[in-house]
């Protein structure tokens, strides 16, 4: 007699795609994780990451959702690329000169965040000039908290291309 075939439940779609590269902070990343879930966005993190995955401060921002998470880190930004390939890359940085509300966003599009210290490398933000964006803020305001900043542009996306 064989063993019957196990099925593991199957994701839908991510409505879109959270990506922090190499993240610092671990309650800043269990608040985003909270938040993807809410809305249903994979949470993707960049290696290294400031913190290790099963870090209490993690677990605790994240509250019970973290079981309920679409998560996947990875080594680095080339293989983030190729997992994702096809898909439109949006990255946020206070260098953008095209504020977050005059972008265009999609279902399944790539929201990128940089680390809290030193935001994204200047090569990644070269590389996507074109879809580059901000928030808008004073010049006494370095930046916007990490967590804050991916709320409200996951919102607004949200907003654009259709509620829940």
């Amino acid at each position: 007699m064989s063993d019957p075939e196990i099925s593991l439940p199957v994701r839908p779609e991510p409505r879109l795609h959270v990506v922090l590269y190499q993240p610092e902070i671990p309650q800043n990343t269990g608040n985003i994780g909270r938040s993807c879930v809410a809305v249903g966005a994979k949470l993707w993190m960049i290696r290294p990451l400031g913190f290790r995955l099963d870090d209490r401060y993690l677990k605790r921002a994240g509250m019970d959702y973290w079981q309920h998470l679409d998560w996947e880190a990875v080594d680095d930004w080339a293989t983030l690329e190729q997992k994702l390939s096809g898909r439109t890359f949006w990255l946020f940085t206070k260098t953008a000169s095209r504020l977050t509300w005059d972008a265009e966003f999609q279902a399944g599009d790539v929201l990128v965040f940089g680390s809290e210290s030193s935001g994204l490398p200047e090569r990644l933000r070269l590389a996507h000039e074109t879809h580059c964006v901000k928030f808008p803020m004073h010049d006494t305001v370095r930046s916007l908290n990490l967590a804050s900043t991916v709320n409200a542009a996951v919102y607004e996306a949200i907003r654009q291309f259709g509620g829940l």
